[in-house]
């Protein structure tokens, strides 16, 4: 079995990448939607574009991304024993939370009834940054690094508020 572990690591990183890019661009579409929406040629554009990277990108990175996970720790189980290994997997959760609530905006979007601005999503667009940055930090040191994950979530926090308090 140990044979495909690094088969599945490989693809499971590549998933990973695609998940990635569609969390860090899709918030983005939705600056430009809401910031645009008195040009209804570039929003119906825009529509489309969120639709088909949430959909047809997105989804499939992430389940992608699931179920070669589940399968490396199928060939793997003693990852189960490495504390860090479950605070990867907390993050992890809130990564697919955000991600289905990326789809959550982008009906309210389609819809004409979301009651964000394009500031509100620059700020909500740190989030996936933030969980990235712990999840690899914590992968490659095997270890939950509680200084360095505090002082990075609140410089992410900062920049944040930053972001929204900005006129």
């Amino acid at each position: 079995m140990q044979d495909y572990y690094l088969p599945v690591l490989a693809f499971h990183i590549i998933s990973v990448l695609s998940w990635m890019a569609m969390l860090f661009y899709l918030p983005r579409l939705y600056v430009y939607h809401l910031e645009n929406k008195e040009k209804k040629d570039f929003v119906d554009v825009v529509k489309i574009q969120e639709f088909k990277l949430y959909k047809y990108i997105g989804m499939p990175a992430m389940w992608a991304t699931i179920i070669s996970g589940v399968t490396l720790i199928y060939l793997n189980p003693s990852l189960f024993e490495m504390p860090w290994f479950h605070a990867k997997l907390t993050l992890v959760v809130f990564l697919v939370i955000y991600s289905i609530s990326l789809e959550y905006i982008r009906k309210k979007l389609e819809s004409n009834s979301c009651k964000k601005d394009g500031k509100f999503f620059r700020a909500y667009n740190e989030i996936p940054t933030i969980l990235a940055i712990l999840i690899v930090t914590f992968v490659i040191l095997k270890s939950i690094p509680v200084i360095f994950s505090i002082a990075i979530t609140s410089f992410f926090l900062f920049v944040m508020f930053m972001i929204m308090k900005k006129k």
